[in-house]
């Protein structure tokens, strides 16, 4: 699946879960919280979970869940630039240039 599709994939699929028409904001929250989510598996790969309320899991367990909590960040992302009709190829290609621009090339830093 290329980017468009997946881009197209999203819109339709939330549309149908009766996802895509929140509030931008509480669009806006549901990325954060993601966020948090992302960083709650990372904890996990990098120095464990050692609360008794949850389970510890194996490093291929925990990748599977840092995979699967970058993918709602990203279904996230996606519907925000949705809302605004911005293409992920656009996305990747202005973050691609700015990073260029900034650090120009044989930048060491």
């Amino acid at each position: 699946m290329d980017m468009r599709e997946f881009q197209e994939w999203i819109e339709a699929y939330y549309r149908n879960r009766g996802w895509h028409d929140f509030d931008i904001f509480v669009r806006i929250g549901f990325l954060a919280e993601e966020t948090g989510e992302v960083a709650r598996a990372i904890r996990a790969l990098e120095i464990g979970r050692d609360r008794p309320d949850e389970t510890t899991g194996n490093d291929e367990e925990n990748k599977q869940a840092l995979t699967e909590e970058l993918g709602d960040v990203l279904g996230n992302v996606v519907v925000i630039a949705n809302q605004y009709n911005i293409e992920l190829e656009d996305i990747f290609t202005a973050h691609k240039d700015k990073l260029l621009n900034r650090y120009q090339a044989g930048d060491s830093k």
